[in-house]
C-alpha cells in the first residue's frame, strides 16, 4: 500500500478515515473508536441522520416503490457500510423512531425489522437489525423464511419459486450478509441457518464470484462494475469484500475474482469510481463515475490486505 494513497484516503469523510485505521493501519482500538463516533456527528453519517423524518422515515418511504434510494431500507444500509455506531445518541434516536413508526404497509403493516417476503430485502433487514442491535421476533421470522426459502443450488432468488428455481448473484449476496451478521451478532450455534449461508456462499464460489458454471462465460457485465453505495447491486468487490468480513482462509477459487480487482488499480494505486446504480434520489456519497474513489480504493485494499492473489494457490 502507497503511503500517498492512505494518506489520501485519511483526508475524507470520517466514514472513510476509521476503516483505513482499522483495516489497513491496525490502529489501536480505542483510536479507531474515536474517529468512528465522528461518523454520527460529522460528514455523510451526520447528514443522513439529519434528514430522517419525525415519523422514521427517509424520504417518506420504506423501500421505494420507484426505485427511490433514499428510503429507511437504503439509508440504514448506507449508515451500516459508513460504520454509524450503533449505541451512539443520533443512532439510538433514529433507530427507535424506525421501530415506533415505520411499516410495511403493503405486507400487512409489518414493522419494518420483520422484513417482507423477497429474499434480497429480507436478507439486508436481517443485516441491519443486527448491526443496529433490534433482533427478536422480526428477524426470528425472517431467518426461518430464508432458510425456508434456500433454492436447490444452495442460493436464493427474489423471484418467485414457481417462476425459477436458479439463484441469483444479487438476492444470494444479500442473504448470506444478512445470515452472517445474525450469526455473529447473536453468537448463533445453530446449524441450520451456519449451514445455508455458507451454501450461499458456496453457490457464488462455484462461479468464481462471476461466472457461469456451465461455460466459465461472465455472468453480468455489471459485476465488474465497483459502485458506492451498493443498494441491492451485486459486484466482485462487494462479493468480495464479504468473504473478507467472514474471515479465515481465502479460498483458491477467489482468485480470479481478486485479479479482476488488482486489474482495474490504476497506476496511482488507486481505483476510480464506477457507473452510479440507477435510483432517484441516489445518496451521492462517493467520487463521480471515473475518478479516484476512496470507496473502491478502501475497500479493494483491505481485500487485497486479506487475500493477496499471488499467495493463493
Amino acid at each position: 500500500m502507497r503511503d500517498d494513497v492512505i494518506t489520501w484516503l485519511l483526508g475524507g469523510d470520517p466514514s472513510v478515515r476509521w476503516q483505513v485505521m482499522r483495516d489497513l493501519q491496525d490502529a489501536p482500538d480505542d483510536a479507531v473508536a474515536t474517529e468512528r463516533a465522528r461518523v454520527a456527528t460529522e460528514g455523510w453519517g451526520a447528514r443522513l441522520l439529519a434528514e430522517q423524518g419525525d415519523d422514521g422515515y427517509w424520504g417518506g418511504q420504506v423501500y421505494g416503490s420507484g426505485r427511490e434510494r433514499d428510503s429507511v431500507m437504503w439509508t440504514l444500509q448506507v449508515l451500516r457500510n459508513l460504520g454509524a455506531p450503533p449505541g451512539a445518541a443520533p443512532v439510538r434516536a433514529a433507530i427507535d423512531r424506525v421501530v415506533d413508526g415505520v411499516v410495511w404497509a403493503e405486507f400487512d403493516d409489518l414493522p419494518y425489522f420483520s422484513g417482507e417476503v423477497e429474499e434480497c430485502v429480507n436478507g439486508g433487514v436481517l443485516a441491519n437489525a443486527a448491526y443496529f442491535g433490534v433482533l427478536g421476533a422480526g428477524s426470528d421470522r425472517i431467518v426461518a423464511r430464508l432458510l425456508d426459502e434456500t433454492l436447490p443450488d444452495g442460493g436464493w432468488n427474489c423471484e418467485p419459486a414457481d417462476e425459477s428455481q436458479r439463484s441469483s448473484f444479487d438476492s444470494t449476496l444479500c442473504v448470506v450478509e444478512g445470515l452472517l451478521a445474525y450469526e455473529r451478532a447473536t453468537g448463533s450455534t445453530d446449524a441450520a441457518v451456519t449451514d445455508a449461508r455458507r451454501g450461499g456462499e458456496e453457490y457464488l464460489l462455484e462461479r468464481s464470484l462471476f461466472r457461469r458454471k456451465s461455460t466459465g462465460e461472465l455472468v453480468k457485465p455489471r459485476y465488474t462494475n465497483f459502485s458506492f453505495p451498493t443498494y441491492w447491486f451485486y459486484d466482485v468487490l462487494r462479493a468480495l469484500d464479504h468473504f473478507r468480513d467472514a474471515g479465515g482462509r481465502p479460498d483458491a477459487r477467489l482468485r480470479p475474482a481478486l485479479d479482476l480487482v488488482l486489474g482495474q488499480r490504476d497506476d496511482d494505486g488507486r481505483w476510480r469510481a464506477g457507473d452510479r446504480w440507477p435510483g432517484r434520489n441516489r445518496y451521492e456519497i462517493d467520487a463521480p463515475a471515473g475518478e479516484p474513489s476512496p470507496w473502491n480504493t478502501l475497500r479493494a485494499l483491505r481485500v487485497l490486505r486479506w487475500a493477496d492473489p499471488a499467495s493463493i494457490d
